[in-house]
């Protein structure tokens, strides 16, 4: 029994993770908006990674030695760190999209869509992917995000209105709405990496790593390529604004506390998340990926509910709660789909 509890409670923690560290993006003031990214990222993508890998993951350094100098591992990496680099992208649209739409819209959209597309992404690379008898649950939950996904856009578009006429301030929801849409879909490319990376996760295991554990060195190898987009787009945005001194500016150490603790929150996700997919099985990278997402839906809307985003907007806010809820629902569903035989 305990096995089986585990790794789904081990998601369930990363989904409080997953759905909190949002938080710290509302407190980047006075900090510019790149200086804040370039701490976090550097922090959340390098230096969380590295150190509780090599803490727990026996020849680290080996596992990455081998894994970028064996020619039949070294496709496997590439192709990781590409897709980390992909998602790294999407990465900078969540920041971009928050103070655009706010955290809930934001989450909703991202959450929903990265979801389905990282279920759906590694079963079509199965063999005969269509004639399995997963494939029809797969259809049918996508389908239900997109659903919720559009309910959930058009409550944030009712929310925005009801602002702007209150405030009489330019309403920005449509752009912010299509930085999510993109965010979502690259966003669904991280899981994608990380399943690709199983083969450097099972050499960790052959050198004395536990399975939990050697996710981690998937995840190291997987975050390289998100932190040097990531990192690239601060660094040419610091450059372009001038704005290197922005790292000194007065009254910042709260800003700098935040970018700490969203770091943490982000890779904490990300890590203890890896452990339960590895403890479900192979299968364990595409069910776990839509609980998790779904599952951090919840916290990230108790946050922004309590931050009073939804403040004197009942009606949009209860019309979001059912987009909401109908995205949960895709994401059981999808984690369905993998387990039927």
């Amino acid at each position: 029994m305990e096995s089986i509890i585990l790794p789904f409670l081990l998601i369930i923690i990363a989904s409080v993770f997953q759905g909190s560290f949002g938080l710290g993006m509302k407190y980047m003031a006075p900090l510019r908006w790149e200086s804040w990214w370039l701490i976090h990222v550097t922090i959340a993508m390098i230096i969380l990674p590295m150190t509780w890998a090599f803490l727990v993951v026996p020849d680290l350094g080996e596992v990455l030695s081998i894994s970028f100098s064996d020619p039949t591992m070294q496709s496997v990496v590439y192709m990781a760190m590409f897709f980390g680099f992909l998602w790294g992208i999407g990465g900078i649209l969540f920041g971009v999209s928050v103070p655009y739409i706010g955290l809930s819209l934001t989450m909703g959209i991202v959450m929903g869509l990265a979801g389905s597309i990282g279920a759906l992404i590694p079963l079509l690379q199965m063999e005969n992917a269509t004639t399995t008898p997963q494939f029809p649950y797969i259809i049918i939950g996508l389908a239900i995000s997109i659903l919720g996904v559009a309910i959930t856009a058009k409550a944030g578009i009712d929310k925005d209105k009801m602002t702007s006429q209150t405030s009489g301030e330019k309403s920005n929801i449509v752009k912010g709405i299509l930085i999510a849409v993109s965010c979502g879909v690259l966003s669904a490319l991280l899981n994608v990496g990380f399943v690709k990376a199983a083969p450097i996760a099972k050499l960790a295991e052959e050198m004395g790593a536990i399975d939990r554990n050697a996710s981690l060195a998937a995840w190291v190898v997987v975050l390289i390529g998100a932190f040097a987009m990531n990192a690239g787009y601060a660094v040419f945005l610091l450059f372009k604004n001038k704005s290197w001194s922005s790292f000194k500016i007065q009254g910042s150490s709260k800003s700098y506390r935040w970018a700490i603790l969203a770091s943490v929150f982000w890779f904490g996700a990300l890590g203890i998340y890896g452990q339960g997919a590895a403890l479900i099985g192979p299968i364990g990278g595409v069910i776990g990926w839509p609980m998790l997402l779904g599952l951090s839906l919840i916290i990230s809307n108790f946050w922004a509910y309590r931050a009073g985003e939804w403040s004197g907007a009942k009606k949009p806010f209860n019309l979001l709660l059912v987009g909401l809820i109908i995205l949960i629902g895709s994401s059981i569903i999808l984690g369905y789909s993998n387990s039927v035989i």
